[in-house]
């Protein structure tokens, strides 16, 4: 029996700047445990789409509902206590803290009792950083900040995980560490929207896919089968199906 849907995003319609839209109707819906990676060219509207749920982009019109609930209205730093987390591609982590005091403030918005038993968990899902839990966050790696950045977002508990280009300037080998996490958050009953440019690494732990264009979804399918699939390649990259 397939997990009922967590969040639901319908006919949305957002941009920056008022009357000029860059998301023109576009919609999904994520269940529990599942990873939707938005797909597409530069200028698609996937990251829009993803901040527009995310309460980062201004919503024309549609609605936006988080287990029945809808976020419409909700500023975008009290999503996280209705269960909606966000990772920005930048900016991400307090560059000039420790790991632990990283999460230390992540965690503040929870239950003074049960702040510790979040670090710790989190500690556990990345053992990395847990080796690495005094150090400048600053100096880490770029997997290793990406990685604190998803478990910053993780700690308080959420059941949505929305990350933008999570992979954007690391090695192919750090992609492949990170995309492997993911698939592990999922694997815990936490649903994943991801965001991505690199559609092979995206795709290979994807549960769906959506190709976003001008706005609008023009393609979609189930995980890894995307990478065969020629309308991604007609769509994706430009090229004749």
């Amino acid at each position: 029996m397939a997990n009922p849907s967590v969040l639901t995003a319908e006919a949305i319609v957002a941009g920056y700047e008022p009357g000029l839209p860059i998301v023109r109707g576009a919609g999904f819906t994520l269940a529990a445990g599942e990873i939707l990676v938005l797909l597409g060219p530069n200028g698609a509207g996937k990251s829009t789409l993803a901040k527009a749920v995310a309460g980062l982009v201004s919503v024309s019109s549609g609605r936006v509902d988080l287990r029945g609930q809808s976020l419409l209205g909700i500023p975008a730093h009290e999503r996280i206590r209705h269960g909606l987390a966000f990772v920005p591609q930048t900016g991400n982590v307090f560059a000039g803290m420790t790991v632990a005091d990283n999460l230390s403030i992540a965690v503040q918005i929870l239950p003074r009792a049960a702040r510790a038993g979040r670090i710790a968990a989190m500690l556990d899902l990345f053992p990395d950083l847990a080796a690495a839990r005094r150090a400048i966050a600053g100096r880490l790696s770029g997997g290793q900040r990406q990685m604190l950045a998803v478990a910053r977002a993780l700690a308080v508990g959420p059941s949505v995980l929305t990350l933008d280009e999570p992979s954007a300037g690391l090695s192919p080998k750090l992609v492949g560490a990170v995309m492997a996490k993911l698939r592990e958050v999922a694997a815990s009953g936490v649903a994943v929207l991801l965001v991505e440019q690199n559609a092979r690494a995206a795709l290979d732990v994807a549960t769906r896919a959506m190709i976003l264009v001008e706005g609008r979804i023009a393609h979609e399918g189930h995980g890894a089968s995307m990478l065969h699939d020629p309308a991604v390649a007609a769509l994706y990259l430009g090229r004749r199906a």
